[in-house]
């Protein structure tokens, strides 16, 4: 069972935070490149994180994305009091604000498995097993990442978490981010995940009441232990 260690940093800007995921990276990666020169018995086991947060309002566009997709300003992204940043993970443009679950599974995949497409497949099945819990069903859509409601009727289809993660050494950063009772208005001044025919959504839209996000954020805690087999620390 490997130890994970879980800090949740409530609402941060997200320039700290991505600071702070930036430094448990460097430091995993620095133990592993030190590694390499040692015997099996000298070497140093590597950390591993999982971090829950919330941010202000905020844009950020990975390495394949278009900036196009946003579409305001920077006079009016002042007026909506939201920031936008370039940032070092795949995919496109999306939001994070209040309501919203981000999690940052800083991992040593050495220490799981060393399958990107699989730890993808983790995180979402993460959402979809809490989703299932509050009686929603959703998945995968083909081709695209993040986790999805109604993916069978092309007129419904919407996206209820993204996902955009780095990886470099094993070594995992960035990841997902979970409608709770996130302001969904927000997601008109972008493109989201440059998709221009799919919508998105939040549990609260999709429920009618506002959730609690500590009961979810546990919920989703229990079912990452359970699919990556570790202990939360």
């Amino acid at each position: 069972m490997q130890q994970v260690r879980f800090i949740d940093l409530g609402l941060i800007d997200y320039k700290q935070a991505w600071d702070f995921q930036e430094k448990l990276f460097d430091g995993i990666v620095q133990t592993k490149i030190s590694n390499r020169n040692l015997t099996e018995n000298q070497q140093q086991p590597t950390n591993n994180y999982l971090i829950f947060c919330e941010h202000p309002h905020v844009y950020t566009l990975g390495k394949s994305g278009d900036e196009q997709n946003l579409l305001v300003n920077e006079t009016q992204l002042k007026e909506k009091q939201a920031t936008y940043y370039k940032i070092n993970r795949g995919g496109d443009i999306t939001y994070h604000g209040p309501g919203q679950i981000v999690g940052y599974p800083i991992l040593d995949l050495d220490n799981f498995f060393t399958d990107i497409h699989k730890y993808l497949r983790y995180l979402e099945e993460m959402v979809i097993l809490t989703l299932r819990e509050y009686g929603i069903e959703s998945g995968r859509s083909e081709g695209e990442t993040g986790v999805w409601l109604d993916t069978g009727n092309p007129l419904k289809v919407r996206k209820i978490c993204a996902m955009g993660v780095r990886a470099s050494r094993w070594v995992t950063m960035h990841g997902f981010a979970f409608n709770v009772n996130t302001d969904l208005d927000y997601f008109n001044n972008i493109i989201p995940c440059g998709i221009v025919d799919k919508s998105v959504t939040s549990l609260n839209k999709e429920l009618g009441y506002e959730v609690n996000e500590e009961e979810v954020k546990n919920k989703m805690k229990n079912h990452f232990v359970n699919l990556f087999q570790c202990q939360l620390i």
